[in-house]
């Protein structure tokens, strides 16, 4: 496991380890400690990995699993901006890797990416205030599907292997961090340089490579469900929901009727790399 020396002289450090409880616990642990940021923490197992909503799943040997650190990367408005700049970064890696792109590959709001519709990879992005009036520490997690998929999710997972056979997760982490260096200098570049819509130019990048864009969709919501279609998204990455009239969602599990995992058992449990 190792960065590129373009990651490396960017600032950027790795932590490796055979196995561990949660790799965004062990990011938050080091910022804790004091760790300046820019730290990855890869693990070739986790023993208590955990995705949105407090779910857990095993996470065994031969996929990815991946927490970055950043310590102070923006203000806490524009924390959720980063959740669309590591899904570039993410879609980019697994592109130079496979040889395959969009529509193929493409992503799902907000934090998964797909293969065929079935979903290789997802996100975990958190963010913790220090001490009240302390540095914010971001954590990003991502669990990355290579060696194997998970059964019994709430629609079809796959696995990199599927397509490549003898891809190793080491290619893929080379692979992203090289890519989410890149991503996160341009999109910061981007803040500086377009004060009335920061987030214009990513989300532009973003919505070429999405699903289901002026499709019928479900969204499902701690409320219950949604139906309507996806517009885009407005300039804070909520997702426009068109029905009677647009309205904005800030966070829920986005469904496709036009793809087999509509018709699979919601809330089945999943692995970070699912969820």
């Amino acid at each position: 496991m190792h960065l590129s020396p373009e990651t490396e002289s960017a600032g950027y450090r790795l932590l490796s380890l055979e196995a561990t409880g949660s790799t965004n616990d062990d990011a938050l642990q080091a910022a804790r400690l004091g760790d300046p940021g820019q730290l990855w923490i890869v693990a070739a197992e986790q023993l208590a990995g955990r995705g949105r909503h407090g779910r857990q799943w095993s996470s065994p040997p031969g996929n990815l699993y991946a927490s970055l650190l950043l310590i102070d990367p923006c203000d806490v408005a524009s924390a959720p901006q980063l959740g669309f700049v590591a899904g570039l970064a993410l879609h980019e890696a697994i592109e130079a890797v496979t040889g395959l792109g969009a529509p193929r590959l493409a992503l799902k709001w907000p934090n998964d990416l797909l293969l065929d519709g079935a979903k290789i990879s997802g996100l975990l992005l958190e963010g913790h205030r220090l001490q009240p009036e302390g540095p914010l520490a971001i954590v990003i997690g991502f669990g990355v599907n290579v060696a194997f998929a998970p059964s019994g999710t709430p629609y079809p997972a796959a696995s990199l292997q599927q397509v490549k056979a003898k891809l190793t997760r080491d290619e893929v982490f080379t692979a992203l961090s090289s890519a989410f260096a890149k991503t996160f200098a341009a999109w910061r570049a981007s803040s500086r340089m377009n004060m009335s819509d920061p987030f214009g130019a990513i989300r532009k990048l973003w919505l070429e490579r999405a699903a289901g864009v002026g499709q019928e969709v479900t969204l499902r919501l701690p409320s219950g469900e949604k139906r309507g279609i996806f517009e885009g998204l407005d300039q804070f990455g909520r997702l426009q929901l068109k029905g009677a009239s647009v309205e904005l969602i800030d966070a829920g599990d986005l469904y496709f009727p036009n793809l087999l995992h509509d018709i699979a058992t919601p809330g089945a449990g999943t692995k970070r790399s699912q969820d």
